[in-house]
């Protein structure tokens, strides 16, 4: 049985989020999106909100899971016999940065894979970064998020449940 961790901060989950989580629960017998804090980043939605709006996106794959961890993502590895980290790739700069992750990860653990999934070309330019500053100034987020997703986002700009925070 294959256990894999799809770990990212995922503020907010977006469509090539989507398409790596779907594809990765065809690989694996079980896959977990692992929603961690970025503290080089101020996040938008608290974790507990990115958890509930992955939870409703992925709610139609039976192998797929949503759940929090704060620590060395190795650790949760074993936590939860996982044997593999997903990691979606957009372009070469990704590679470069996810490739030394993944290799502190398999020093830290060698029990531990990690398998790079590229993004199909239509997302190739998607960031949850770019989703958030073109729903701040107003802009279509349509097709880059899940349709619920596209809704909180607005709300959350709309109601002024944000402090205007970079990231």
């Amino acid at each position: 049985m294959i256990r894999a961790l799809y770990p990212g901060s995922f503020d907010p989950i977006t469509n090539g989020h989507l398409d790596i989580i779907e594809r990765a629960s065809r690989l694996c017998d079980e896959v977990f999106v692992t929603v961690l804090p970025n503290t080089s980043k101020s996040p938008l939605f608290t974790l507990e909100e990115r958890v509930a709006m992955i939870e409703e996106v992925v709610a139609p794959f039976h192998n797929v899971s949503v759940k929090m961890h704060a620590g060395l993502l190795v650790d949760f590895a074993d936590e939860q016999n996982a044997q593999v980290i997903i990691k979606g790739l957009r372009a070469v700069s990704d590679f470069e940065y996810e490739f030394q992750m993944a290799l502190m990860n398999r020093k830290l653990n060698q029990k531990v894979e990690t398998m790079f999934l590229m993004t199909q070309s239509q997302n190739s330019f998607l960031s949850s970064s770019l989703v958030k500053e073109v729903a701040k100034l107003n802009g279509c987020i349509k097709g880059l998020v899940p349709e619920t997703v596209e809704k909180v986002i607005r709300h959350k700009f709309r109601s002024g449940l944000t402090d205007d925070r970079e990231g």
